[in-house]
C-alpha cells in the first residue's frame, strides 16, 4: 500500500516545515507528497527542495484559491496509473512516528476509511468503532485530514466539490469531506468503510488557534454556512435539520476549551444561512480563513 499525501496550503512555511520533518523517517521512495501552494510559491518550493535532498518525493504545484480546488489539483499531479492511498493533511498537520507504517500495512482491498485527528485538546471527533457502517450520520465524524481513500475511488467520485470548503468562491466554507462520503454512500450504500482504531491518528491544531475573536467568529460562521448547506443539499429530515440548527447555539458551551459561550450565535447564524441558501448581509468576502 503506497501513499499519496496531498497538502493544500496558503503558503504557511513554518507549519509546513513541521509537517515535512514529521515525514522524514516515514515516507518511502514509493510514496508521494504533493504540496499545492496557493500563496508564497517560491518559499514553499525552496522548503520542498531542502527536504527532497533528505529523500522525500515531493511535487509542488499551484491552483486557484480554495482547499477543495487545491486538493483536486494535488491528486491530479500524482503519478499517472498508481492507485495510491490518499490522505489530505493540512499544512498544520503532523504525523506521529510509525503512523504511515500502520497505513501502509492496510490490506490490498482497502478502498476507504478514516483515522482520528487530534489537537491540543484531544480528538476533534470520536470515530465509530471498527466494523460500524458508514451512513448518513457517521459520515459527519470524518474531516479532511482524517480521510483515507484510494485514488481510483476518489476519481470515480469526481474529487472534492470545488464550490464548497475552506477558501471556496462561495459562502459554503466547510463540509467537503462529508459531501464526498455522502456521494460515496449514494454510489455504494454498503461499502466496507474501515474506521481505524484510536491509536492510529494524525496531529493538528484547534480550529481557532492563532485567530482573533473576530477572525474566529468569521470562521465559525463560514463553516456553519457550509455544513448548513449540506443538510439541505442531501435532504436530511426536517427534524434533523432543526436539531442541527438549534444545536449551533450550544456550540460555545460544548467547546469551552477553545471557544467562548457567545460563539454559538455565530455557528447558529452560519447554519441558518446555509440552510436558507443565502447570506443575511452583504459581505464583501465569504472566505472563512484569510491567513
Amino acid at each position: 500500500m503506497n501513499l499519496g499525501l496531498v497538502v493544500s496550503t496558503l503558503g504557511r512555511v513554518e507549519s509546513l516545515r513541521r509537517l515535512l520533518e514529521s515525514l522524514l523517517d516515514q515516507l518511502t521512495a514509493d510514496d508521494h507528497l504533493v504540496i499545492v501552494a496557493q500563496r508564497n510559491l517560491a518559499e514553499v518550493e525552496a522548503l520542498a527542495a531542502s527536504h527532497r535532498s533528505a529523500g522525500l518525493t515531493i511535487t509542488v504545484v499551484t491552483s486557484p484559491p480554495g482547499a477543495s480546488r487545491g486538493r483536486n489539483a494535488g491528486v491530479a499531479a500524482l503519478p499517472v496509473g498508481r492507485d495510491l492511498l490518499l490522505n489530505f493533511p493540512n499544512d498544520t498537520t503532523w504525523f506521529p512516528s510509525h503512523t504511515l507504517d500502520r497505513l501502509r500495512s492496510l490490506p490490498d482491498g482497502f478502498r476507504a476509511g478514516a483515522l482520528t485527528v487530534v489537537d491540543e485538546n484531544g480528538p476533534k471527533f470520536v470515530l465509530p468503532p471498527p466494523g460500524t457502517a458508514l451512513d448518513r450520520h457517521t459520515a459527519w465524524t470524518v474531516i479532511e485530514m482524517g480521510l483515507l481513500i484510494r485514488r481510483s475511488l476518489f476519481d470515480e467520485l469526481g474529487g472534492f466539490d470545488p464550490e464548497i470548503g475552506t477558501g471556496a468562491p462561495t459562502p459554503w466554507q466547510a463540509g467537503e469531506a462529508t459531501d464526498m462520503l455522502l456521494k460515496l454512500l449514494r454510489a455504494e450504500p454498503y461499502i466496507d468503510f474501515a474506521w481505524q482504531p484510536a491509536d492510529v491518528f494524525v496531529g493538528g491544531i484547534s480550529d481557532p488557534s492563532g485567530l482573533t475573536v473576530a477572525e474566529r467568529r468569521r470562521k465559525l460562521r463560514g463553516y456553519g454556512r457550509g455544513l448548513g448547506r449540506l443538510v439541505t443539499r442531501w435532504r436530511y429530515p426536517l427534524w434533523w435539520r432543526f436539531a442541527f440548527l438549534g444545536g449551533g447555539l450550544f456550540f460555545g458551551l460544548r467547546h469551552r476549551g477553545t471557544n467562548a459561550l457567545a460563539d454559538g450565535w455565530w455557528v447558529f447564524l452560519g447554519r441558518l444561512e446555509g440552510m436558507l441558501g443565502r447570506t443575511l448581509n452583504d459581505q464583501q468576502s465569504f472566505t472563512a480563513v484569510t491567513r
